[in-house]
């Protein structure tokens, strides 16, 4: 089996196409060159590898991919390891929460022990997340973690916190309990604030919401966390929200309880193998998140 073929064939599966692959392979070659030999490739194996139009692997062309993307993959960054520099490039993934509370934070403190650091950053939802990740878009994805993870991807759980329901200092029912009394035939019809219904802190709430016969659909739905105490703050009702460290309530919200609800889980993604910034980003995430699980409450 040609080697070089099976080098075209994992760039044309990772970028899923030939004109893709042909702009972002790390060597030049002309794109009638690459179907040629992703032919011969096909004709020595005797199977189809991927449909053109759409594209779509086959089921053998996703044995193929999986077999030898582990090798390709560790390419580059062996090479550097063998001259003896590995690059010092970390590309990170998460949400935007993570990225304007806790990674300057975090990122700062790598860089004192790596300052010749470059830093990548991407803000992208869970789902994007292992995408990224098993097209080797990125190095390690900080993410709400839900299930298990893709073929090929580790998850380690940094911190649990739990949910909570956000209302105004004036608010009229203080407790779950009291606002369960509202509903009308299992229907809450009190204003809510929610974030997008595709967030895991969502599904987790109408999920619980439905275990106990509730209905309560949100009234505005916002794409940031903070956005939801924003509204909250200004009266707009009640939101949905997470006890998330670090994070101030403003004077005119409170806090409500969610007993029994499940809590929201937080952690870091990536593939099997981790270069020594990836494990080093990942040896400071765990200190911090210890720091901040010892800040006191906040109102």
């Amino acid at each position: 089996m040609n080697v070089h073929y099976l080098e075209l064939f994992y760039h044309v599966a990772k970028h899923e196409g030939i004109t893709q692959a042909v702009r972002k392979m790390p060597y030049g070659i002309q794109q009638p060159a690459v179907s040629a030999q992703i032919l011969k490739l096909e004709e020595e194996l005797n199977v189809t590898l991927f449909q053109r139009r759409p594209f779509a692997l086959t089921v053998a062309g996703n044995t193929l991919y999986q077999f030898i993307e582990p090798f390709f993959s560790k390419l580059p960054r062996i090479t550097s390891e063998l001259q003896g520099k590995e690059e010092q490039h970390l590309r990170l993934g998460a949400s935007q929460t993570i990225l304007a509370h806790y990674l300057p934070v975090l990122l700062k403190r790598l860089r004192k022990d790596l300052p010749n650091v470059r830093l990548t950053l991407e803000q992208v939802g869970p789902s994007e997340a292992e995408q990224l990740l098993l097209t080797d878009q990125i190095d390690i994805a900080v993410s709400v973690l839900h299930n298990r993870p893709a073929t090929g991807l580790r998850q380690v759980e940094l911190l649990s916190t739990p949910l909570t329901l956000l209302a105004h200092k004036d608010a009229k029912h203080v407790s779950f309990a009291a606002l369960c009394k509202q509903a009308a035939r299992g229907n809450l019809a009190l204003p809510l604030v929610s974030m997008n219904p595709e967030e895991r802190i969502c599904q987790i709430f109408q999920k619980e919401l439905g275990k106990r016969k509730l209905h309560w659909d949100p009234d505005i739905t916002v794409s940031q966390l903070e956005l939801v105490q924003s509204y909250v703050a200004e009266g707009f009702g009640y939101g949905v929200y997470a006890e998330v460290p670090g994070l101030r309530l403003r004077k005119a919200v409170q806090r409500i309880p969610l007993p029994d609800f499940p809590p929201l889980t937080i952690g870091c993604m990536h593939r099997a193998h981790l270069g020594t910034v990836a494990q080093r980003f990942l040896d400071s995430a765990h200190a911090f998140v210890e720091t901040l699980r010892k800040l006191p409450p906040t109102h």
